[in-house]
């Protein structure tokens, strides 16, 4: 499978020590040869977006973002040739304030459980946010804006530049609610202004 066959590169890249873009590499990757070009990377980071949205019981109305694709320099060793992509998701269900925890809580327990580390945690009853790092290095961001719009954004390492597709997204309406560049769809769950039962904590 072409997602499993990019994991598993990018899990060895990992391993190898190259690490997030900026980060202190000691000069360990210079005159390396990465494995996982720029596509490869875009096409994982759709992958973890795709699998969190379809871990949110019940589920939310999503978009895609704008994409960013550029050239990432490692300005301690002057490394070239590489890039980093970052891809987005744009939650478009109202998150009511009592539930915006309960929303960002079942993405970090989803997290955790695919192996990932929660490096940052916001509490918040307006904006939360939670910040974590896949094995492979990308940086993955949920947090909770005006209106209680919910953004998720997945940025890779450095790796191999390459040329890479812009994913397709879906037409803009500009006569439509969504236009307004807030979230317009009530759910009967997430929209609710209550907190969420205990003792699930989260969507059951």
């Amino acid at each position: 499978m072409r997602y499993r066959a990019v994991a598993v590169a990018l899990v060895a890249l990992a391993a190898s020590g190259c690490g997030p873009a900026g980060g202190d590499s000691g000069g360990r990757d210079q005159g390396r040869e990465q494995t996982v070009n720029m596509q490869q990377a875009s096409d994982r980071a759709d992958e973890i977006l795709d699998a969190t949205l379809a871990a949110v019981r019940p589920g939310v109305e999503a978009r895609r973002g704008p994409s960013t694709d550029s050239i990432c320099t490692d300005f301690k060793n002057d490394a070239t040739g590489a890039g980093q992509v970052i891809r987005r998701r744009y939650v478009v269900t109202v998150i009511s304030p009592e539930r915006r925890g309960s929303f960002v809580g079942v993405v970090e327990r989803h997290w955790k459980a695919q192996g990932y580390e929660i490096s940052t945690v916001r509490p918040s009853k307006e904006n939360p946010a939670v910040f974590a790092n896949s094995p492979e290095g990308f940086q993955l961001t949920v947090k909770i804006g005006y209106k209680g719009q919910a953004f998720f954004s997945v940025a890779s390492n450095c790796v191999t530049e390459s040329e890479v597709v812009e994913p397709d997204r879906e037409p803009f309406d500009p006569d439509s609610p969504e236009a307004t560049g807030l979230p317009y769809i009530e759910s009967p769950f997430w929209s609710a202004g209550t907190p969420v039962p205990s003792p699930s904590g989260g969507a059951g």
